[in-house]
């Protein structure tokens, strides 16, 4: 019979205990579809996105029927644009988690139509009718997933999704380090660009129902304030320290050359975002950002120890002492 539950064999992944930290927001399977997905549903004429951002946004951005403009951001990394036209909304991004409830209150109520990426602060709950979506893949070893806070919408209509083949490079890592499996990673997160609107799979929701929340904020805020102690008197970054950090951001001038460095000492920093490195001018805030910015790990898989050697090596890279 068609659809009969198995019975007997080789036995499969268990469900594992616990609860996922958003267990009652919208289940998506990636950033980018779900921004698409609210994006149709809340029949958005122009969205305005800032300059820094992933280049991922801006394709599914522009793969709804939405007009896509672009604002800039300050140094503190807050919007500067003064109005939106009307049946416009605004795209504001939490970069590294700097982003307080009251200021998106503040938001919300200047523009009136928010869309929050809180793809850097994944425990930072959403504000009470302002539509967010959160990336937990950018906290956690997950192939992909995405949750999504929107007042009145459902994603019930929407066929699931699968992630068995794109779990190698997370299993891979765990089992044998993040350079034999890097090129898998790119290969997957290429697959992303063309992947439907779905809701999120079985089994990623699974892996978040296996993840101790408490003890990898906890890890992670200790982390941080180890980097900070060794760092902050030589980072001009203005910056406050967040909630549950995403990473310890550290601003020097060759940025782009010190990463080189630190890969060599297998310490790996991400450039965010290399789209606007390649188009940005060289003399505005989100080149410089981008290109400058170190987003130092300090997620919990890392000691105090790991956290010491990664500023000893910041430090010296770029001429200063521990």
């Amino acid at each position: 019979m068609i659809n009969q539950k198995e019975i007997g064999g080789y036995f499969e992944m268990e469900e594992l205990p616990g609860e996922e930290y958003y267990p009652d927001l919208l289940h998506l399977n990636l950033g980018r579809t779900a921004l698409q997905y609210l994006l149709d549903r809340r029949g958005c004429q122009e969205i305005f996105l800032p300059y820094y951002l992933c280049d991922s946004v801006i394709d599914a951005c522009r793969n709804s029927s939405a007009k896509v403009s672009f604002y800039s951001v300050n140094e503190e990394l807050m919007p500067e644009i003064d109005e939106l036209p009307e049946g416009a909304w605004l795209y504001l991004v939490n970069y590294y988690g700097q982003l307080t409830d009251e200021q998106i209150r503040f938001f919300q109520k200047k523009y009136q139509r928010i869309i929050v990426d809180q793809t850097h602060a994944f425990y930072q709950r959403p504000v009470e009718h302002v539509d967010t979506i959160y990336s937990p893949r950018k906290f956690f070893g997950l192939p992909d997933g995405a949750y999504l806070a929107a007042d009145l919408l459902t994603e019930d209509d929407l066929p699931m999704d699968f992630s068995t083949e794109r779990m190698e490079h997370v299993l891979g890592r765990y089992e044998k380090g993040g350079n034999a499996y890097y090129s898998v990673m790119l290969k997957n997160a290429e697959t992303f660009h063309s992947r439907e609107i779905r809701r999120m799979s079985r089994l990623t929701q699974n892996l978040l129902r296996g993840i101790d929340y408490s003890g990898s904020a906890q890890r992670r805020k200790e982390n941080y304030r180890t980097l900070s102690s060794f760092l902050d008197t030589s980072n001009p970054l203005p910056f406050r320290e967040p909630s549950v950090p995403l990473c310890y951001p550290y601003y020097t001038p060759n940025g782009l050359e010190i990463r080189k460095k630190l890969a060599e000492k297998k310490i790996y920093v991400p450039v965010n975002w290399k789209n606007v490195v390649n188009e940005m001018p060289k003399d505005s805030t989100e080149y410089r950002y981008a290109a400058n910015i170190l987003p130092l790990p300090c997620d919990q898989r890392y000691t105090t120890s790991d956290m010491e050697r990664v500023a000893a090596a910041v430090l010296r890279l770029c001429g200063r002492n521990l």
